[in-house]
């Protein structure tokens, strides 16, 4: 980075991008612009990335546990499943553009957004979760595959996972960001290490954007219990609908 304002300018964006990422998701479309706007190649800046994702994920964790919120060992299962998944992703990444994704993940972001809206069950009232059997083990199937997107690109794929542990495993919001931010954690360990490895990671950049990015997810964490479900359902529904906006008309 050349520019001064570069420094403040990724710590205030890495705070945006950690609030958003632990209470919803499509937070790396906001970051890996502006990674780019400071100067890194579009790989690297995916690579780069990864490191503010782990320093977020990590303390969004561990603020959520400071509030007694924990779905271990559920969250690690799915975890292990995602960590080989997104091995397979993260190379793919290193050398194939993720350009044609946008209009992709606009469409994504739209069937999203509609079943939340149509849904008369997020959000409302107590319900039995189901984590272990067969429940259990489409969990380890489908976070399999999510690991694969998650090393390729991540972006917006907190939304998909909100989805999957709300209505098939029947977990509270609140519940379901602690799981989230938990596999996103585990599964993030190998994507780092596969661009690492190729030389696509700018720890210095990367150290910045984590400062804010840490900051803002400890926050959301701890707001998210204290506010509970409804407050993350009119926020995870407002974001998207601004990333289905972004992805498709900018």
């Amino acid at each position: 980075m050349e520019e001064w304002y570069h420094y403040p300018l990724l710590v205030l964006v890495g705070f945006v991008v950690g609030f958003i990422n632990t209470l919803a998701g499509g937070g790396s479309l906001l970051s890996l612009p502006i990674l780019i706007f400071v100067g890194l190649p579009s790989n690297v800046a995916n690579g780069t990335n990864r490191v503010a994702i782990i320093v977020q994920t990590a303390l969004a964790t561990a603020g959520f546990k400071s509030k007694g919120v924990s779905t271990a060992p559920f969250n690690i299962y799915l975890g292990i499943s995602a960590f080989f998944g997104s091995i397979i992703g993260a190379y793919i990444a290193v050398d194939v553009s993720g350009e044609l994704f946008n209009r992709i993940l606009a469409i994504v972001m739209i069937l999203v957004v509609t079943v939340i809206v149509l849904s008369p069950k997020m959000g409302k009232g107590p319900m039995e979760e189901r984590l272990t059997g067969k429940y259990l083990w489409l969990g380890v199937i489908v976070f399999f595959f999510f690991g694969i997107y998650g090393g390729f690109i991540n972006a917006g794929l907190g939304f998909l996972m909100i989805l999957f542990l709300h209505y098939v495993n029947r977990m509270s919001l609140v519940r379901v960001n602690a799981t989230k931010v938990a596999v996103v954690f585990m599964y993030m360990l190998s994507a780092l290490a596969v661009f690492a490895y190729n030389d696509k990671v700018n720890w210095g950049v990367g150290l910045v954007l984590a400062l804010g990015n840490g900051t803002g997810a400890w926050v959301a964490s701890r707001v998210s219990v204290r506010k509970g479900d409804g407050f993350i359902k009119f926020f995870l529904v407002v974001m998207v609908v601004a990333m289905a906006v972004k992805l498709w008309f900018f």
